[in-house]
């Protein structure tokens, strides 16, 4: 079936900047069988349609093409939706509450267990995490776990502990923190990195989600903000398992490219499956690898090459990894001709992650286009950025961060480091290809909202945080489109509006690049169109 949409503002984001963008505008678009079919004069365009072609008046709205996330975890996004809500918990009354309600409504006994998710220390009245003996007046008999909005914090109750075998005699794991009260080795309940996934893997197990309802949830966010493209990065096997069954199922509504995390799962994982789904099979690939190399800014354990500021003197977070693991790790992926993605939002993370990968290409005769990709980039560095030029290493970055954690990051960098958050301008001036997420569900997968943010560099308390990065809206919606199908090595079949593409698109009520930059983030999604089909249209 032919479709020609029209009488609309049009964005294709093939042109080089807003400039050309507007003077190439086409009048209509035509579409055939799920592509992209021409681009041009309305009359043009119907003398080679079909007599049966559809027609779509836009009445004015606008189409340009469907955003692509650039890393999410796509299953934890399902599961957090079974999840008792912490995200608007403003004290410990709070959590508490949000707890003993959910276990009331699900009718929990001891025998089950409570993971909640979404609260945040730096915004609740006692500024600071809610330990066992908080979480002890929901339940002292049922295991309850909270995870921090980052998901990299987290506390449990004396259930939970017991549950897990966590006591006075266990040691911290590698690249974690357990944390203990004051001049004693009695556990707190809270937990940092890779301890908190000592805490998941006691209580998740008894944990039953409803494999449809997660489904649902899964797409229905994305889709309700534009997205057709999404990633799940640190998909474990059951994650691709799972994931292969819904694409298998014709569950997928939209595109999902698995990173499993390159441990001794991953590895499996790949053997298994990464030959299989090295390209689409319906709406499933298998991207490459992802590797975790430090913490959270706002949770003050990302690596840091200077200390926290408010603190322990000298404290600069710690790594998850040690530089041999890690070169090891990326000449796998290269051995495999897989492409990596890294978790770094320290400037010391940052640093590891390119030394390694710069020994790498160094020390293989693999000369392949990988695209190394450094996912958050909060805070690298200048130098760093040169570097990574110099390699072809795309910025993913977490652009949101100004906006929510802006604020918290002043305080805990001071105000140099503070103001260089998110550095998108000098990352494009470096000629390095640059593209946003929003790290779902840490937050909603809001591309405008990304948008907003790298144009505004707003706080949440209204101050300008490093006004010197901001970048023009035609650039920031690349970010979200053409540069972040590039990460996916899609950009001959994604992220722009031209002959021959996939027909991913989607209709805002306005115009990005008409209207103030301070409203970007009012615009609103109409509709979603995956494949020529509409998947989500707005009530």
């Amino acid at each position: 079936m032919e479709q020609i949409f029209y009488n609309g503002k049009i964005i294709t984001m093939c042109a080089v900047d807003e400039a050309q963008e507007r003077r190439t505008e086409p009048e209509a678009v035509l579409i055939e069988d799920g592509k992209i079919k021409m681009t041009g004069k309305l009359s043009d365009i119907e003398e080679c349609a079909d007599a049966s072609v559809q027609r779509r008046n836009l009445e004015g709205k606008c189409l340009m093409p469907a955003f692509i996330d650039a890393h999410s975890h796509f299953v934890m996004n399902g599961q957090m939706s079974a999840m008792a809500d912490l995200s608007d918990c403003a004290c410990f009354d709070d959590v508490i509450s949000v707890l003993k309600k959910y276990i009331a409504v699900n009718n929990l006994t001891k025998k089950e267990v409570v993971l909640g998710f979404g609260y945040d220390h730096n915004f609740l009245k006692e500024y600071a995490h809610p330990d066992k003996r908080v979480l002890d007046q929901a339940s002292s008999e049922i295991p309850i776990v909270v995870l921090h909005i980052s998901a990299h914090l987290a506390c449990a109750n004396s259930a939970a502990l017991r549950l897990a075998g966590i006591d006075e005699n266990t040691s911290d794991p590698d690249g974690g923190i357990f944390g203990r009260y004051q001049n004693s080795r009695e556990p707190s309940g809270y937990a940092e990195e890779s301890a908190v996934g000592l805490l998941q893997a006691a209580i998740i197990p008894r944990i039953k989600f409803d494999i449809a309802s997660v489904m649902q949830n899964m797409q229905a966010e994305y889709l309700k903000n534009g997205v057709t493209t999404v990633q799940d990065g640190a998909s474990t096997q059951k994650d691709v398992e799972m994931l292969i069954q819904m694409n298998d199922a014709g569950c997928l509504k939209l595109d999902v490219i698995s990173y499993p995390l390159i441990t001794a799962d991953g590895e499996q994982t790949m053997s298994l499956y990464g030959k299989d789904y090295s390209d689409y099979r319906n709406h499933f690939k298998i991207g490459g690898y992802k590797v975790v190399l430090d913490g959270s800014p706002q949770g003050r354990s990302a690596w840091m090459s200077e200390p926290y500021l408010g603190g322990e003197p000298d404290y600069c977070g710690y790594p998850w990894l040690k530089d041999d693991i890690l070169y090891e790790y990326i000449r796998r992926a290269m051995h495999e001709n897989r492409q990596i993605l890294a978790h770094c939002n320290g400037d010391a993370a940052s640093g590891q992650f390119i030394a390694a990968y710069e020994s790498a290409l160094r020390n293989t005769d693999n000369k392949k286009d990988l695209r190394p990709v450094m996912i958050h980039c909060q805070t690298v560095r200048n130098d760093q950025l040169d570097r990574m030029a110099k390699i072809s290493m795309i910025a993913s970055v977490f652009v949101g961060h100004v906006w929510y954690w802006g604020d918290v990051h002043m305080r805990n960098f001071g105000a140099e480091r503070g103001n260089r958050i998110s550095p998108v301008k000098d990352a494009l001036d470096r000629g390095i290809c640059v593209n946003f997420h929003q790290d779902t569900p840490v937050t909603k997968p809001n591309m405008l909202h990304s948008v907003w943010c790298a144009v505004n560099r707003v706080s949440r308390s209204g101050c300008k945080i490093g006004e010197n990065q901001a970048i023009d809206v035609y650039d920031a919606l690349k970010a979200v489109t053409v540069n972040a199908a590039y990460q996916y090595f899609e950009e001959n079949t994604k992220g722009s509006i031209s002959a021959g593409k996939r027909a991913d698109l989607v209709i805002l009520d306005k115009s990005p690049l008409d209207v103030d930059k301070m409203e970007i983030n009012e615009i609103n999604v109409l509709e979603t169109i995956k494949d020529g089909e509409t998947v989500y249209r707005r009530n």
